[in-house]
């Protein structure tokens, strides 16, 4: 019965695709890469059939230009409200790229200085055995230990970044800051408060006024469940069945730096575009934005300022990150050399893993229209 209804989720997506004209409100396309999009827009529906995503949305950018967008199923299911691509989706650990971007602005601007101690900046925050330079905090180069389950999903409500800093602060440093890479959102929400602190302004402010104002990121907001967001969806988990269920409620403001964020595929591939292309982050911010870093004994960071980078099958480099929260999920793909952006987001607790980001760039680093000919 499953295997049944997830086809015709995948044959009514597919004959919509055939219906529609080239710009409604669900979804845009560039009738020159249309024989590219079909293909990919399979792969989109079957992930979307086989994991009962209640709804999503998925976005690629060529040449500087967005060529696809779509909102698929639903941004709430029991009010029967479909998904659109302005709807706005938590995206997880995702979040951090926008955090990093703001850093790496502020060091630009002369107001963060990277080889100063967090305690330059936030005086009250405790001594550690090593210097603590917030130059590790974007790489989780800092020794900071990694949170812990319930850490990582506060059940408070009105928890603020600062406030945040309670949990880990107080604790040693696992290794000297510079050795190892660990993966902690204290580290981001940690230079989230520095940027804080050093600027006097609010992180949500911060994300206007050097990302979102900017970049005309229309959709992309720190989640606030006490304010009324406009076109913010509902967020769905899965029971121990498989079912889909509404995900418990959360307040992320304490960890807005790091996953915090809501967002969607086609706010995060204009800021895809943005960071290969645009006058205001330039090439200098792009080579340090992805610039990994040396690490003890000679070895390279695999991770730069929320980004994962590697060599796919054909040696073709590409720059990712994906993140999985409570209630939602997203991914971002960059192959700089084809000028290629793929992203998406949805509104369910999904496994960062099997995001098919990655099959569907597939479609679109052959010789353009070359597939399904």
């Amino acid at each position: 019965m499953k295997q049944i209804f997830s086809l015709l989720i995948l044959v009514a997506i597919l004959l919509a695709f055939g219906a529609c004209e080239k710009k409604q409100a669900n979804i845009i396309y560039d009738k020159s890469y249309i024989d590219e999009i079909k293909l990919a827009r399979k792969d989109i529906a079957l992930y979307v059939a086989r994991n009962s995503i209640p709804g999503a949305t998925f976005a690629i950018a060529k040449e500087n230009e967005i060529i696809y967008s779509e909102g698929m199923g639903y941004a709430s299911k029991e009010l029967d409200v479909p998904m659109t691509r302005e709807n706005k989706l938590r995206i997880g650990d995702v979040s951090q790229l926008f955090t990093c971007a703001i850093y790496l602005k502020l060091v630009e601007e002369g107001v963060l200085h990277p080889d100063s101690t967090v305690q330059h900046y936030i005086p009250n925050y405790p001594a550690t055995e090593y210097k603590l330079a917030i130059k590790r905090l974007p790489y989780h180069t800092s020794g900071i230990r990694k949170e812990n389950l319930r850490e990582g999903d506060l059940p408070g409500l009105n928890i603020s970044i600062q406030k945040g800093l309670e949990s880990f602060k107080n604790h040693e440093l696992n290794s000297p800051p510079g050795w190892y890479e660990e993966v902690s959102m204290f580290n981001t929400n940690l230079l989230g408060a520095v940027m804080e602190r050093a600027t006097k302004k609010k992180f949500p402010v911060l994300l206007k006024e050097y990302i979102t104002d900017t970049l005309h990121l229309t959709n992309t907001v720190v989640d606030d469940p006490s304010a009324t967001i406009k076109g913010r969806t509902n967020f769905y988990d899965q029971n121990m069945m498989g079912q889909c269920i509404n995900a418990p409620f959360r307040d992320m403001r304490y960890k807005a730096p790091y996953e915090g964020i809501l967002s969607n595929a086609e706010d995060l591939v204009k800021f895809g575009m943005a960071i290969l292309e645009s006058d205001y982050f330039g090439d200098e911010f792009e080579e340090k934005y992805f610039e990994p870093i040396d690490l003890y004994e000679g070895h390279k960071s695999n991770l730069a300022n929320g980004w994962m980078f590697r060599l796919d099958k054909q040696g073709r480099l590409m720059y990712g990150s994906s993140g999985s929260v409570n209630g939602g999920g997203a991914a971002i793909l960059i192959y700089p050399e084809y000028k290629l952006v793929i992203a998406c987001a949805m509104n369910l607790t999904v496994g960062i893993d099997n995001l098919p980001v990655v099959d569907i760039a597939s479609h679109f680093l052959q010789d353009h229209g070359s597939e399904g000919k």
